[in-house]
């Protein structure tokens, strides 16, 4: 809750600001007759814009899970990110459209003192709305925010080349005012694009984060029964909303009792620590040395591949004469053909064993 009241301040703050902004310049602009300046703030009511759509985002991404989507409604905030890029690359489809269009037909601009007082005030508004929506983004994690702090940060760019266009004119006779937009146009929408991608990737699939991910390993094997943690996959449905499959190697004489409550112990504390809704997988680890010229011999199969980036799950059954272990493939690689040049490397060598290989992937960034 106190996450979705600083998200709502913030975009309140930017309403507030860019709606102030709207009326000063509406003023001028009829004032002065300037439809420059009554277009800009028009412009102005689209940032106010992007801000209601981040508060209506928030909202809707805390409501509960419910039977149509049981994992609840995170992911709609970043939805919100989505829309917020696509106003800022229209912004700068605009603005290039623009600034074509004066290179073919450049005209002689003028730039009077009263436009040349609205620019300046519009570069201070849109500098310090940037650094407000930068600053609840960071605190609050909200990508939305964030999406709007650039957006006001490439306004006060472009109303700064609009300035550079104006002093060029005024005291030198230059007419730069295509060229600059131009280019200004171009970096907005590179903007824009970059925004649109990290708002893109939680909803279709990011790497994990490795910080987290060593967390998660390291709260595991701080339980004493735990001799190994791998196959850890985060899936982020919403700012603080994760669900983890985790699996957890322990020795191969527990009883099915003290697996139960130490792996209920481990997804209770996954929960209060990190808000994940964890499952906690078990391997089995071979308590009798017997079998360490056989693990030997694998870590030598896979030291000179370098796309097999590590192994894990490592257990062998002398009863059924089954080997099993994971492999973990690098995502350039064809996984089936490596698994089975390791497996038979190792059948090779311990011919009356069965060898079960599985390949995962690399999840973390």
């Amino acid at each position: 809750m106190d996450r979705e009241r600083e998200i709502v301040r913030g975009s309140l703050i930017g309403i507030a600001g860019n709606m102030l902004l709207v009326a000063f310049k509406m003023a001028v602009g009829f004032a002065s007759h300037s439809i420059a300046i009554i277009l800009d703030g028009v412009n102005n009511a689209t940032d106010a814009l992007s801000s209601i759509v981040t508060i209506v985002g928030t909202k809707l991404s805390q409501r509960r899970p419910d039977a149509r989507h049981p994992f609840g409604y995170g992911r709609v905030e970043y939805l919100t990110s989505v829309v917020i890029a696509v106003i800022i690359l229209v912004a700068g489809a605009l603005s290039l459209r623009e600034s074509i269009m004066k290179m073919i037909d450049p005209g002689t601009p003028s730039y009077s003192t009263v436009t040349i007082v609205v620019i300046v005030v519009a570069i201070i508004a849109k500098v310090g709305l940037g650094l407000c929506f930068k600053h609840y983004g960071d605190k609050t994690h909200c990508e939305a925010l964030i999406a709007s702090g650039v957006d006001s940060n490439y306004d006060a760019v472009l109303s700064a080349g609009t300035l550079v266009v104006a002093f060029a004119q005024n005291l030198w006779g230059l007419n730069i005012d295509g060229i600059v937009g131009l280019i200004i146009s171009l970096v907005v929408c590179k903007a824009g694009l970059e925004v649109m991608r990290d708002a893109l990737l939680p909803i279709i699939g990011k790497p994990e984060d490795k910080q987290l991910v060593k967390a998660v390993e390291d709260y595991a094997l701080s339980f004493p029964p735990v001799k190994g943690v791998c196959d850890i996959v985060l899936d982020d449905f919403g700012p603080h909303r994760l669900i983890g499959l985790l699996s957890i190697e322990v020795p191969d004489d527990m009883d099915a009792r003290r697996i139960a409550m130490l792996t209920r112990s481990i997804s209770e504390g996954l929960q209060q620590k990190y808000g994940m809704v964890a499952s906690v997988g078990i391997s089995a680890e071979n308590t009798t040395d017997r079998f360490a010229p056989m693990r030997e011999k694998l870590q030598a199969l896979v030291k000179g591949r370098p796309e097999v980036l590590g192994t894990h799950g490592f257990y062998v059954d002398d009863g059924d004469k089954v080997c099993c272990f994971d492999l973990v493939v690098d995502f350039k690689a064809d996984a089936g053909a490596v698994a089975k040049s390791v497996a038979d490397g190792m059948r090779e060598a311990f011919p009356a064993y069965r060898f079960d290989v599985r390949t995962d992937a690399d999840y973390e960034r």
